[in-house]
């Protein structure tokens, strides 16, 4: 997989395949920060995520419950969090952040502004916006830092 790339998918199927792409080189302790206004498709690529990490619990986002915990054959910690009703670094602290950080798991982050200073400097970044030319269309860039 490249350092940075960006990509446009057409479609929810599409940008759920991406995901699965970027899951196939992730590794134990990745953290992945999710970029994009609402309905962007931040969700979408964590449901590939999910599914190229071979998780089977069901995958929504976890808007009023902040996290949600998945496990699968090869990574039994994957930790998925949305933090846009999140206002402030000490509420997420509050809420163990740190410790879900070192578990070793995979953290897949939506609304990740709000901790910026909490990322590690090897957190893979995903922005996601809707193209000028069609709604459908998304505009996918990764960062993958030192990779």
């Amino acid at each position: 997989m490249l350092k940075d790339y960006a990509v446009i998918t057409k479609n929810e199927n599409e940008t759920i395949k991406l995901g699965a792409e970027i899951a196939s080189s992730l590794k134990s302790g990745d953290v992945i920060a999710l970029y994009g206004d609402l309905g962007s498709g931040k969700t979408r690529i964590v449901k590939g995520i999910c599914q190229g990490l071979d998780v089977k619990q069901m995958v929504n986002s976890p808007t009023f419950i902040i996290v949600n915990e998945y496990s699968s054959q090869k990574f039994h910690n994957i930790y998925h969090f949305d933090l846009y009703r999140m206002r402030s670094e000490d509420e997420v602290l509050g809420m163990g952040f740190e410790d879900y950080m070192n578990s070793g798991g995979i953290i897949l982050i939506e609304w990740p502004e709000h901790i910026e200073r909490l990322l590690p400097e090897n957190t893979i970044k995903i922005h996601i916006s809707h193209t000028v030319e069609d709604e459908a269309h998304r505009w996918i860039k990764i960062e993958r830092p030192g990779i």
